[in-house]
């Protein structure tokens, strides 16, 4: 039987080691975990309505690399007032999702400095993600049902190592044991709302780690969003967010 969530999945950042990319030496796989009910009634709808209202469609996929550049579709964005409109209601509506953010930031620098022969960026983040968003479904009486995991695909070589690795970590390679979590993969032409949530909201969970001084608009309502476990922990950081290392 499926459980009553829904998991969808986003990186910001390169998660190789070879040759590490300033300004952003760092990688974030974000887990943004819906209940299907909510999903489907609230968040899909608030987000088609923000398309038509901007863009006269449902056909453009929020992308964050594009909309802070103001390419693509987001060209409109040249336009100082229409770009803080946009902001604002972009913030308004992300702020309005019931959704539960689990992330994993890796900071490649610290990473090869600390370690002769470092684990995948991707990996070491993939499992983070996927042991507090069992965890999470635990809390909510879930972890013995099925929970469906999206990602969207990037390849027939990346695929395929990522299903080897995500098959690796739910079969028992994790603090809990074998975990009911199962992978789909989405097509990039897929216009998934859950996809571009994921991805809308990896970006500034990096920046926030690089530049916790630097304002960050996006990050303020990020941040709410991140699972607090069951005691709360609102003064201390989050149970949702890993750094490592």
């Amino acid at each position: 039987m499926f459980s009553d969530y829904i998991v969808y999945v986003d990186e910001s950042g390169d998660h190789g080691l070879k040759s590490i990319q300033e300004p952003y030496p760092v990688f974030v796989l974000s887990c943004c975990i819906f209940r299907k009910d909510e999903y489907a009634t609230a968040v899909v709808p608030a987000f088609l309505n923000l398309k038509f209202r901007f863009f006269g469609h449902d056909m453009v996929v929020l992308h964050s690399h594009e909309i802070r550049k103001a390419h693509g579709s987001f060209k409109i964005l040249v336009n100082a007032v229409l770009r803080q409109q946009f902001r604002e209601a972009l913030d308004f509506t992300l702020a309005a999702s019931p959704m539960t953010l689990v992330a994993a930031v890796i900071d490649k620098k610290e990473l090869v400095r600390r370690y002769a022969a470092p684990s995948s960026p991707y990996e070491i983040a993939l499992q983070s993600c996927l042991e507090r968003t069992f965890a999470f479904l635990q809390e909510k009486g879930q972890g013995e049902l099925r929970t469906t995991v999206v990602v969207e695909r990037r390849g027939a070589v990346e695929d395929g190592t990522l299903e080897q690795v995500f098959r690796r970590i739910v079969q028992g390679d994790n603090r809990w044991g074998p975990i009911r979590l199962e992978i789909v993969f989405a097509d990039k032409k897929a216009n998934s709302t859950g996809l571009q949530i994921a991805d809308l909201v990896s970006h500034p969970i990096g920046r926030h780690h690089l530049d916790p001084a630097q304002p960050n608009w996006a990050y303020d309502t990020v941040a709410t969003k991140f699972h607090r476990g069951p005691a709360g922990d609102e003064d201390e950081k989050p149970a949702g967010l890993k750094v490592f290392p």
